[in-house]
């Protein structure tokens, strides 16, 4: 029992360290954006095309990597993903790395920062279902939660890591340290994530049950409309952030980095005391509609004193509750996600928690891929006040998608659990 209970700690901090290594490439790349830039001879707009490839192929591989992992299983999708990712990233470095001799071009950067969304794609659902089986319902929220947080971790140290390093050495050191990464990790998961027959909750299919199949039932699909929903407001913050806050708040680098990452610090802090919090009162439903209305609320307030900053660019006072307000909507919006997702999982069924996943992440990342499209939309039209208001409204439908208790399916099979 007590190596059982180990056990399921090392699957946990494996999936961990799958998702962190692919965040540090996905999300070190944009901090180097000038770098890629001037290296690569590209426009902004060229820019955004390769950074936007990346999420559209994530996109488009959730769900069918999801199926793959109910009816291949969780240890070996991400064994599969890893090494894909590593190969997309030892390809660039060795073919699509600028030199004094070769300039790639931008077709070729396209396709392998979507081929590495497609290959990372598969990490996501196969953590997620690695966690689902080995963590009681009474845990599941917490483990969600912690696992949830590998995003913004590998994203702060790739953040960090990648322009320092391709700054000093160059782009093909850069993506082949990124390949170590997702190898090491590959190489802890071969370790620690045993199949999952082996785990406290097997995953078999219940009595009566063909294979993993789409559609789910109502109650999966308005949760996975819900997550795409709330996304909105997370993606918005975390792309115009910064824009926001020099443009109308006229605030420097230096204070504009420390905002961010106070809002990212707070925003992993809530993902993990969210996830420990709803599985001691079992509410996960009634937090995500709360939280959808909260972010709501927020937003409104936003747009409300970003027209007071554009009225009156002189007030101090409304600067600084408009920076405040900003932090707190980012950090509402972004910390829901292992509660959403375990709510997504247990709804679905033993038998089809990587495709709920994959569904779930299919239409979080078309949101990650649709909300830098809309908000300068918004922002053309009718500046700050639109585009908040506009994230305002994603968070009001998605608490009017998120199901209340009563509409739970699938929980009795889903929260049979042998306890540690």
């Amino acid at each position: 029992m007590a190596g059982q209970a180990a056990g399921r700690w090392h699957v946990l901090a494996a999936g961990f360290a799958a998702n962190a290594a692919f965040s540090a490439a996905i999300s070190g790349l944009p901090a180097a954006a000038v770098l890629l830039r001037s290296q690569y001879v590209l426009s902004t707009g060229d820019l955004g095309i390769a950074f936007s490839a990346v999420g559209l192929g994530i996109a488009l591989s959730e769900l069918p990597w999801g199926m793959v992992t109910d009816r291949a299983g969780d240890r070996s999708v991400l064994l599969a993903g890893l090494g894909l990712t590593a190969a997309v990233l030892l390809w660039m470095a060795a073919f699509v790395s600028p030199s004094a001799a070769h300039l790639p071009s931008l077709a070729h950067l396209v396709t392998c920062m979507a081929l590495l969304g497609l290959a990372g794609g598969s990490l996501n659902g196969s953590s997620g279902r690695a966690v689902m089986a080995w963590f009681s319902e009474a845990e599941r929220g917490l483990a969600m939660g912690i696992r949830q947080t590998a995003l913004p971790v590998g994203g702060a140290v790739g953040a960090l890591a990648v322009p320092a390093a391709a700054r000093a050495c160059g782009f093909a050191p850069v993506f082949a340290g990124l390949a170590l990464c997702c190898l090491m990790a590959a190489v802890y998961c071969w370790h620690c994530v045993r199949p999952a027959a082996a785990a406290s909750i097997p995953l078999a299919q219940r009595p009566g049950e063909s294979a993993p199949r789409i559609p789910f039932d109502r109650r999966v699909w308005r949760i996975a409309l819900g997550i795409g929903a709330l996304c909105v407001g997370q993606i918005a913050v975390l792309n115009f952030m910064a824009v926001f806050l020099h443009d109308l708040a006229r605030l420097g680098v230096v204070a504009t980095s420390a905002w961010m990452a106070t809002y990212q610090v707070a925003a992993a802090a809530l993902r993990i005391g969210s996830g420990a919090w709803t599985d001691r009162r079992r509410n996960r439903p009634a937090f995500l509609r709360t939280c959808s209305a909260v972010s709501g609320a927020v937003f409104v307030i936003l747009a409300g004193l970003s027209a007071l900053l554009a009225a009156r660019p002189a007030s101090t006072l409304a600067m600084h509750a408009g920076v405040a307000c900003l932090v707190l909507a980012g950090t509402v919006a972004s910390g829901w996600h292992g509660v959403a997702f375990t709510e997504l999982a247990t709804s679905a069924g033993p038998a089809r928690v990587g495709t709920a996943l994959g569904l779930g992440n299919t239409l979080a990342f078309g949101a990650y891929f649709l909300t830098p499209l809309a908000v300068p939309l918004a922002l053309a039209m009718a500046g700050w006040p639109a585009a908040w208001l506009l994230v305002a409204l994603c968070a009001a439908a998605a608490m009017r998608l998120f199901p209340g208790p009563a509409a739970r399916a699938g929980a009795p099979a889903a929260s049979r659990s042998a306890r540690a």
